[in-house]
This record gives structure tokens, C-alpha cells and sequence, in this order.
């Protein structure tokens, strides 16, 4: 008899990093012998508004046959709630340019596509094209920032509540505790500790497909949290 296959509690590589590059607002462009531009859009809109990535081999309509130009896009993946040692992963994607690239321009530049690495606390993964263009955009990166700032401004206590499902449970010293991540396999708790912190990931019972169930399964996962703050309770 075949296993049942297990759920998916995170996001795979390629789910981050395209969730990085659909929501960040700043970037750093860095070609060979040119100084770093660093592109910040302040009007809401995504800094890869600026690039437009193309498969590999001249497939951009702008990639001439000559003379193309190295040149790598940096991302810093920042947790927006001020927990201790904020950035979550950075992006590296490395591609080529047919002409230098100007920050000044309202026009998209076409990259071919290299590779993008993804760097975080489980190591150094590898995402091509391929995997990007096949992989669903994150419901939730969009509105994460907005979700997490309203849960700990309004809602504090809550954070404190979901630490009854922490597994393995919290050993005594906690110091603060506070929403690292959301994405729609689930939330991501720091825990802060005198000289180190640990992390907890608390999954949903099921991944979000559409931005309006996120807030059901945060409150599936409360309701779970005061049932197992009160083992000895029925509550209703």
C-alpha cells in the first residue's frame, strides 16, 4: 500500500523567491564595471517592475547577438515586524543585458534569465526559469506586511496565545515573542531568547489559494491554541 503523501508545511525555493521578487520594493542592480544602482519604488509597485526576465539564449526582444552585459539583481528579504536579526533571505539573479541598465528610465529592461539563488536559514537552493514560470504566486506575500503589523499592534496577546502549539514546546526564558513570517502554508514565530532566538513554524491545515482564507486559517489556528491552553477545559 502506497504512503500517503505528506502536506506541505513551507514554501518550496522557487515559492520564495518568486514571492521575494513579486513584493520587493527595492533592489540592487549590479552590472561589470558600473557602479551599483539601487532601484527603491515608493509608489507601491514591485522594484522587478524595472526588469523584464526572459529565457536564456536571446528569447527578449530587446537581446541583441553581441555584447551583452553581466549583471546580477539583489535582494534583502526583510521580516516587517522588528524581531530580532530581521532579514530573512536574500536573492541573488544573475542573467545578461544587452545595454547598460538606467534606473531613470520608465521602461521595463529585458534580462535574459540565468539562475536565481536563494540564501536563507536552511542553506543555498538553486531556481531556474522553469521552476518560476511553473510555480502558483503566493496569496498572501502581497498583504504579509499589512497582516503581521495589524496582529501585533491589535491583536499582541494573540502572539503570546499561539505558543501553546509550539512543538517541541518553548523551553523557559522567552523573552518576546513575535511573528516572523506568513505565507500560505502558514505562520512563522521568533522566539527571542537573552543571546539567541529559535523559530517555530505553526502550519495551516491547509495551504491558502486565495487571499480571503488566510484570515480564517490564522483563527483556525487561535481557536486550536486556546483549546490547548485549557487541556482540562471543554470549550465551546
Amino acid at each position: 500500500m502506497r504512503p500517503f503523501p505528506s502536506r506541505v508545511t513551507q514554501p518550496a525555493p522557487a515559492e520564495r523567491v518568486l514571492a521575494i521578487l513579486t513584493s520587493a520594493h527595492s533592489m540592487t542592480v549590479v552590472s561589470d564595471g558600473l557602479d551599483p544602482v539601487e532601484v527603491h519604488r515608493l509608489d507601491g509597485t514591485s522594484a522587478m517592475g524595472h526588469i523584464h526576465l526572459h529565457e536564456p539564449a536571446g528569447a527578449g526582444p530587446h537581446a541583441g547577438p553581441g555584447g551583452r552585459i553581466p549583471v546580477r539583481l539583489e535582494f534583502t528579504d526583510v521580516a516587517p515586524i522588528p524581531v530580532r536579526d530581521r532579514m530573512r533571505a536574500r536573492v541573488t539573479v544573475t542573467g545578461l543585458l544587452s545595454a547598460p541598465y538606467r534606473g531613470d528610465t520608465p521602461e521595463s529592461t529585458c534580462m535574459e534569465f540565468g539562475q536565481a539563488v536563494l540564501e536563507d536559514h536552511r542553506g543555498r537552493s538553486f531556481v531556474t526559469l522553469d521552476e518560476l514560470q511553473a510555480t502558483e504566486p503566493d496569496p498572501v506575500s502581497g498583504s504579509e506586511a499589512a497582516m503581521l503589523t495589524h496582529l501585533v499592534d491589535d491583536h499582541g496577546e494573540l502572539v503570546a496565545l499561539l505558543l501553546h502549539l509550539a512543538q517541541p514546546r518553548p523551553a523557559k526564558g522567552v523573552t518576546r515573542a513575535l511573528p516572523l513570517a506568513l505565507d500560505r502554508y502558514g505562520v512563522t514565530l521568533r522566539l527571542e531568547y537573552p543571546g539567541t532566538h529559535r523559530d517555530v513554524r505553526l502550519p495551516f491545515a491547509k495551504a491558502v489559494t486565495r487571499i480571503d482564507q488566510a484570515g480564517p486559517q490564522i483563527h483556525a489556528l487561535l481557536a486550536a491554541a486556546r483549546r490547548a491552553s485549557h487541556p482540562n477545559r471543554l470549550l465551546t
